[in-house]
């Protein structure tokens, strides 16, 4: 059974910075794409970073030059460094791979709050 537990999160001011990360168990990532997703109040889930299982970054504009997913295969896990956080970074911060199947269960996530 897969595993996600997402860790990292907190309460930071406008400009900071904060470093998330996401251990997966149950199934080995290294040949698997991986991703952030956040969900912010009253707003649907979005993808904002993926790393594939080659290293190759992706970035949704809005947080382009201040965010950087990494992963290491041999922990097993992923990690999204944010910089330069503003307050509508708010939200819960998930892990996943976009290639699981539904049947897959989401992490608890872990909440990010960015006050002005």
């Amino acid at each position: 059974q897969v595993q996600v537990v997402e860790s990292g999160g907190g309460l930071v001011q406008a400009g900071g910075s904060l470093s998330l990360s996401c251990v997966v168990s149950g199934t080995p990532l290294r040949f698997r794409a991986m991703g952030w997703y956040r969900q912010a109040p009253g707003k649907q889930r979005e993808l904002v970073a993926t790393i594939s299982s080659g290293g190759t970054t992706n970035y949704v504009d809005s947080v382009k030059g201040r965010f950087t997913i990494s992963r290491d295969n041999g922990k097993n896990a992923v990690y999204l460094q944010m910089n330069s956080l503003k307050s509508e970074d708010t939200a819960v911060y998930y892990c996943r791979s976009p290639g699981w199947s539904v049947s897959v269960d989401w992490g608890q996530g872990t909440q990010v709050t960015v006050s002005p």
